[in-house]
């Protein structure tokens, strides 16, 4: 059993949203470009200043009436899933029903899950019982719950989610048992930090847990965080990425960035995303590294020069034929 894919490249922003002047113009410039989605992350504690990914997402959806808003991805364990479920309920509301859910068990930063009172070497087991008790929250009807971390009595949450079944929920990861509970229990899979055929050997094993769960994956979405940076060449760019990616995650990325990175001038940036489509990648989610003003030109760069390598016109050019 594989994973069935079309031959589509799906587009999306992988970005942190500070302030509503800021969220606004890269809304703008986004639905500007065509582009598909807008992600963001999530975290408790982390290196550097990040917001709470539902009000930056609910944001986005007021200034946009087409892009898909999704967590990128949400990190689920460390929550009690019952105000999760209101909560992604609710913007799957504000959003039309353009809400992607991706969650996670994260664990690279122990103090968060120590702050939040949850045990870390409880967070995978917590995310797949969380899942369940989300999915049946968003039924519309009235449902309880009994199990190993969670338990309550006839609850009626309402309103159902505008999605029939609920928002379709991702799952990130890339170990084993990450890999099995995408295929058991997800919609879709975001990875990070893998290489082409890394994302090729995960896909086999989430289709081999999904045909184990007699699961039927032809709506599965398969997603990957990119981390991209577009220069003059590999190395100028090898060593901006370096520099920004051991300053965001407080330790020497270099060697990561070199493994991991789509880097250098837009042909190199463009064999890395057709190496991850080939791989079965249909939802490119690029974390465009710099600064604000530097992200936006990176966009532009990325419509003009790489899109048309990838075979797509820039958007521009699609508007005025």
């Amino acid at each position: 059993m594989s994973v069935p894919l079309d031959e589509s490249y799906r587009y999306g922003l992988m970005t942190r949203l500070p302030t509503a002047q800021t969220t606004r113009a890269i809304t703008e410039l986004l639905d500007e470009l065509e582009f598909d989605s807008i992600w963001v992350g999530d975290h408790i504690a982390f290196t550097t200043p990040i917001l709470d990914p539902f009000l930056q997402l609910a944001q986005v959806a007021a200034y946009s009436n087409r892009l898909t808003v999704g967590t990128g991805v949400y990190l689920l364990p460390m929550r009690h899933p019952t105000p999760v479920a209101k909560q992604a309920a609710s913007l799957d509301h504000l959003s039309g029903g353009r809400f992607i859910f991706g969650v996670g068990v994260g664990g690279e930063f122990p103090a968060e899950y120590a702050a939040c009172g949850v045990p870390r070497a409880e967070r995978g087991a917590r995310l797949s019982e969380s899942i369940a008790v989300i999915r049946k929250l968003w039924s519309g009807e009235p449902v309880s719950h009994e199990g190993r971390f969670f338990a309550f009595p006839e609850v009626h949450m309402q309103p159902a989610p505008v999605q029939p079944g609920g928002p379709p929920i991702w799952c990130g990861g890339r170990s084993d048992a990450a890999l099995r509970r995408a295929g058991k229990l997800a919609d879709g899979w975001i990875s990070y930090v893998v290489t082409p055929q890394m994302y090729r050997d995960g896909l086999a094993k989430i289709a081999q847990a999904a045909a184990d769960a007699k699961r039927d994956l032809t709506e599965f979405g398969t997603a990957h965080l990119l981390f991209t940076l577009i220069d003059d060449s590999y190395e100028a760019a090898l060593d901006k990425a370096s520099a920004l990616l051991s300053q965001r995650y407080a330790m020497d990325f270099r060697a990561a960035a070199k493994k991991y990175a789509a880097l250098g001038r837009p042909e190199d940036v463009a064999a890395k995303i057709a190496e991850f489509h080939d791989a079965g990648v249909r939802h490119l989610n690029l974390d465009l590294l710099g600064t604000p003003a530097e992200r936006d030109v990176q966009l532009r760069r990325f419509d003009a020069e790489i899109r048309p390598l990838l075979g797509h016109a820039p958007a521009k050019q699609d508007a005025a034929n």
